[in-house]
């Protein structure tokens, strides 16, 4: 039994500017909360500013990433982003209010994700978590995904994303 019952789920294409500034308003929420104990908060004002901000996202969707966010009928739940690549689909973000974990609406997205790369003839989807973000390891994990890389990566100002590569096979 999910925490939640809705009437209504959707998934729903970020295509305006309005949209665009749902998806900034959910990462300044979703990010401050979940990732402040994990990289501190001037490492999360440092990611959202270069990675989620209105500007950052649009430009992110004209160099091809697709966000999508996360709809219920008691409001916007989450987002996510994937991009394109030759033999994958890259899960750019994938995020769920705090108040909407566990309802199933990750389950949705990651489904919706899926179909995506089916349609795409693309046999595995791949993401970076960050190595200290055992919650959400733990949930990748439970839906199908493996460790397959430990990486590093400088993303300037002195910060750095220590990540896991996971992988899932859709094929």
């Amino acid at each position: 039994m999910t925490k939640f019952q809705f009437a209504l789920a959707s998934i729903i294409a970020v295509t305006t500017t309005a949209h665009i500034a749902t998806v900034a308003h959910l990462a300044q929420t979703i990010w401050t909360d979940h990732y402040t104990p994990i990289i501190g908060a001037l490492q999360v004002d440092y990611m959202l500013e270069k990675y989620q901000s209105e500007t950052a996202i649009s430009n992110q969707i004209k160099d091809g990433y697709q966000y999508y966010f996360i709809k219920t009928d008691v409001g916007h739940a989450g987002y996510f982003a994937f991009s394109l690549h030759n033999n994958y689909l890259f899960l750019s973000k994938f995020y769920v209010l705090k108040n909407m974990r566990g309802s199933g609406l990750g389950t949705l997205a990651l489904s919706f994700i899926e179909n995506k790369a089916k349609e795409l003839h693309l046999p595995k989807i791949r993401l970076t978590v960050n190595k200290y973000n055992s919650k959400s390891i733990s949930a990748y994990e439970k839906m199908g995904f493996a460790n397959v890389e430990s990486i590093v990566q400088d993303i300037g100002n002195g910060y750095v994303m220590d990540d896991y590569v996971l992988e899932k096979n859709i094929t």
